[in-house]
């Protein structure tokens, strides 16, 4: 039988605020009878939003107030420091204090990570958190940490990174032992920088199934369930990998438009090109999670419409009810009662 999940949600995050975050808690609702929202943020801006959307009186919806709003652009030091009214640290707080089961926001991911850390505090043995994601390959998908939080990263650190992600993977996966591989500029063991080549045999060392080096363009050759790296290296592939998916679908508008020929080929093959679409599109996959925090948080792309940040609110609700960061604390006391033990 299933439970119901309170989630906060920062509704004056993203690019387009209350005009997508608000629509998607419509979406999402009224899709989930189990699912309850405490929605943050301004209440003149919010209410009339919620009355539009036909959520003023829900039963499963609350407004909790917030005067201020972390800008998109806002120095994450300077967001922590003075707007603690901020509808992201209101969000955040819901989650300390118990209200919430996590916390959903598309807003400056410095400012995001900082506050989260700050609130919410690091799991034993974990020294940094990290930014992860789903992202589609053959066949099926992978998760890759970091992403951007953490530039330079010890053999330690991508350890860390490995076990977190192996359990976010495993527990969305009903089970299935993840496998794990280590970003690399190539998959001979003699090559990689001394981080990588630490990591590498850190794993080895554990129970963990890691399957090696991954170079960049085996990411998408299903060769992996989780791909660890550092932030820069990380952030570096997902933002290159988007640039060459925007490039291609670039280049296929213009041959289709180039004569009558080749938009008569367009008609015919449209309805293969939509299906192509609908299996790459970013928005099925959109909802980063912020994992090593005694929370569950989630970051949504800035840019995010009503169904993009709906899909977050979703990844929120899977992490709370698998409860991520319970598995991962338990996981890490497992490893850290073995190495005491020896």
């Amino acid at each position: 039988m299933s439970r119901r999940c309170r989630l906060a949600i920062d509704a004056m995050s993203g690019d387009a605020g209350v005009t997508a975050t608000v629509p998607a808690a419509a979406s999402v609702m009224a899709s989930d009878p189990d699912l309850e929202l405490i929605l943050v943020g301004q209440p003149d801006v919010l209410h009339p939003a919620l009355q539009q959307a036909g959520l003023s009186d829900h039963p499963r919806l609350r407004v909790q107030a917030a005067s201020e709003v972390v800008e998109m652009d806002e120095s994450p030091s300077q967001a922590l420091r003075y707007k603690k009214d901020s509808s992201m640290r209101r969000a955040i707080d819901q989650v300390r204090q118990g209200e919430a089961d996590a916390c959903v926001s598309a807003g400056n991911t410095g400012a995001l990570m900082a506050t989260a850390r700050y609130v919410l505090k690091t799991l034993p043995g974990i020294d940094r958190p990290a930014i992860c994601t789903t992202i589609p390959c053959r066949g099926g998908e992978f998760r890759m940490l970091d992403l951007g939080a953490n530039i330079d990263c010890s053999a330690e650190h991508l350890f860390q990174f490995a076990v977190m992600g192996a359990e976010l993977a495993e527990a969305v996966s009903a089970g299935q032992r993840p496998r794990i591989g280590l970003l690399n500029l190539g998959e001979e063991e003699i090559k990689g920088n001394d981080q990588v080549k630490q990591a590498a045999q850190l794993l080895q060392a554990s129970d963990m199934d890691y399957v090696g080096y991954v170079e960049g363009d085996r990411m998408f050759a299903n060769v992996a369930d989780v791909v660890v790296c550092d932030g820069f290296t990380g952030n570096v592939a997902l933002k290159s990998s988007e640039g060459v998916a925007a490039m291609i679908s670039h280049y296929l508008r213009e041959e289709f438009q180039r004569n009558l020929f080749s938009r008569l080929a367009g008609l015919v093959a449209l309805p293969v090109l939509r299906s192509l679409r609908r299996r790459l599109d970013p928005r099925r996959y959109n909802g980063a999670s912020l994992l090593g925090l005694r929370g569950v948080v989630v970051k949504s792309h800035g840019g995010a419409d009503e169904v993009a940040f709906a899909q977050a609110i979703r990844t929120g609700r899977v992490e709370a009810m698998q409860a991520i960061p319970n598995r991962i604390d338990a996981r890490l006391g497992q490893i850290f009662g073995k190495e005491m033990a020896r």
